[in-house]
């Protein structure tokens, strides 16, 4: 039996806690702010004004002569109603009412924001007038994200969302002290692991048990994140009568320079911490390449394709074309812009929680995908990156919905743009146990044709349904992985853990019946991958059909990747064996 091991935060003691102070504002404040400028932009004249008339008495005359014009237009001009019906007191009064409101309402939504993080669960509870209370089971946790939003850094905050299986069953703890998010994440992954290793070994749930308690934090744990125990967002220790609080105000005794200095220090530190990983285990991506393969995207053509139009309008004297065509422009440049930084900064490592993936300039994000979570991979390769030799991967990931927000949707690309090494360095981080069957055949996958690397080959007749792409199409199992090659514009491999197989579909519509062809369709998790063998041979495809079905069975029963802290209490039990033998 193992010994239990401190959690790296102190806010993983099952006791609840608030989140940090700044959360109401970086929540719902920044609106607020919003909206009263552009009430002041669009009053600024009348309320200049109502102050000069209040302040400067000899301008009354004035202010009498306009007095006319203002009672004419009340509905368009409510700050010269209001001066002319002699209310300018109870306005300003209304005003500091309003403000009072604010703050007591965002005090009482930070005061009623509490949570807790047991051996069981996350647990969340929140609102003022109506109350609710979620928790999300640690053995269901699919993976823990990390977004710091560019102003929610100048405050030292993070946010954490912790995604649990099901539709929409995401936690958030909006927000957290940036260094105790990262220690917060480790202490759920680490509990997370041992419900797993619990569950896998079939004890009663909440009963006593080394790894629930604490499975052994690796090694490897950045000194930041252990040093992140009871302490605020600055960083300075927190006073006693501010310990539950995940990121209080700082310390009186630490100086402004200091806590600028950390904000600066926070701003220009990698996204991934070096120490997590060896160094060659990580993916660095330059800014040209970046640059690069996002301007030879489909959306500069779009972009192109616009500009095109609107010089067109223009010329033959149809300037509507300008108010239809620019705003489009506008969104797509900004599009662009957004998948650039974004990109930058790019980091993907291996640790011994999962894969951990960082992006981002100013706003950043980082996620860790736990062994076992990966249910499908895809590597694709649009048609203008092919002189460069660049690919893009991305994958389907539990806990990720179909209908996600951008947001979620990015943490499905693991690798925005790489070479094929990289891509190679990717899979092998996110389908260790099959990086020995990938390797001999990758490079058939992903630019082969025919039966070269043992894939399947699709008849000539296919060539009516896919005349670019039918020599392309192909399939082969290898190991506990499945391969799926297809794609003339784009080409795409697609690599499926067998033991994430959901159901397989055989389908064929009445021209494939002419054709006595078929198509044979692996279900997964809702996502951007599609796992598809889109038309073969009828025959083979029945043959693929039962074969695929077979070994999903076969190798989800001996899966235990998932389990990942079991492997973990097996390995440091053998060590401390090993250890006493000695």
């Amino acid at each position: 039996m193992t010994a239990p091991v401190a959690p790296v935060t102190a806010l993983a003691d099952g006791e609840w806690h608030r989140l940090h102070p700044a959360s109401p504002l970086l929540r719902g404040g920044l609106v607020f702010i919003a909206v009263l400028g552009f009430v002041l932009a669009n009053l600024r004249e009348r309320l200049l004004d109502m102050f000069v008339f209040v302040f400067v008495p000899d301008s009354a005359d004035e202010f009498d002569s306009r007095a006319g014009d203002w009672q004419s237009d009340y509905a368009n001009d409510p700050v010269g109603a209001i001066i002319t019906n002699g209310q300018v007191g109870w306005a300003l009064l209304a005003i500091v009412v309003v403000i009072i409101g604010v703050i007591v309402g965002f005090w009482l939504s930070w005061r009623m924001h509490t949570f807790r993080i047991t051996p069981e669960a996350v647990e969340v509870r929140s609102g003022i007038l109506f109350r609710s209370h979620r928790s999300a089971r640690l053995d269901r946790v699919q993976g823990v994200n990390i977004n710091r939003p560019v102003f929610a850094r100048l405050f030292g905050a993070a946010k954490l969302d912790v995604s649990v299986a099901g539709e929409s069953g995401n936690v958030q703890l909006s927000y957290l002290g940036s260094a105790l998010a990262d220690g917060l994440r480790a202490d759920i992954l680490r509990l997370a692991s041992g419900a797993r290793a619990q569950k896998s070994r079939g004890a009663a749930p909440g009963a006593p048990s080394a790894p629930i308690a604490g499975v052994a934090m690796p090694s490897t744990i950045p000194s930041t994140a252990a040093s992140a125990v009871a302490t605020d967002a600055a960083g300075s220790a927190l006073p006693d009568a501010t310990a539950g609080v995940a990121g209080g105000p700082p310390a009186a005794s630490a100086p402004l320079s200091a806590v600028v200095g950390r904000r600066v220090d926070e701003f220009l530190a990698p996204e991934l911490d070096p120490n997590l990983a060896p160094p060659e285990s990580v993916v660095h991506l330059s800014v040209a390449r970046v640059v690069g393969s996002t301007l030879l995207g489909g959306t500069t053509i779009s972009i192109l394709v616009f500009v095109a139009i609107i010089v067109a309008g223009v010329a033959a004297g149809q300037e509507w074309v300008i108010f239809s065509f620019i705003p489009a422009v506008i969104g797509l440049v900004g599009y662009l812009w957004s998948r650039i930084t974004k990109s930058l900064r790019y980091s993907i490592a291996g640790t011994p929680d999962g894969v951990r993936i960082g992006h981002g300039l100013l706003s950043t994000a980082n996620q860790t995908i736990p062994p076992g979570r990966v249910h499908a991979v895809e590597a694709t390769q649009w048609i203008l990156w092919r002189p460069f030799g660049w690919w893009a991967v991305r994958v389907n990931l539990a806990g990720q919905s179909a209908s996600a927000s951008s947001e979620a949707v990015q943490r499905t690309i693991v690798l925005p743009v790489g070479r094929v090494d990289d891509v190679r360095r990717v899979l092998a981080l996110l389908l260790p146990d099959a990086e020995t069957a990938i390797e001999p055949v990758l490079g058939a996958g992903l630019i082969g044709r025919g039966a070269v690397g043992g894939f399947s080959t699709t008849p000539r007749r296919a060539a009516w349904l896919h005349p670019f792409s039918w020599k392309r199409i192909g399939f082969t199992t290898i190991g506990s992985v499945a391969l799926f090659r297809r794609g003339a514009l784009t080409r795409s491999l697609a690599v499926m853990p067998l033991a994430r197989v959901q159901s397989v579909a055989l389908s064929r519509g009445p021209v494939m019946r002419m054709l006595r062809l078929a198509s044979v369709r692996v279900h997964t998790l809702a996502g951007p991958v599609t796992v598809e063998l889109p038309v073969a041979d009828a025959d083979e495809a029945a043959t693929v059909f039962e074969r695929l079905a077979a070994d999903a069975v076969r190798w989800s029963g001996a899966d235990e990747s998932h389990h990942w802290g079991a492997a973990r209490e097996q390995a440091l039990a053998a060590g401390q064996v090993a250890g006493a033998v000695s």
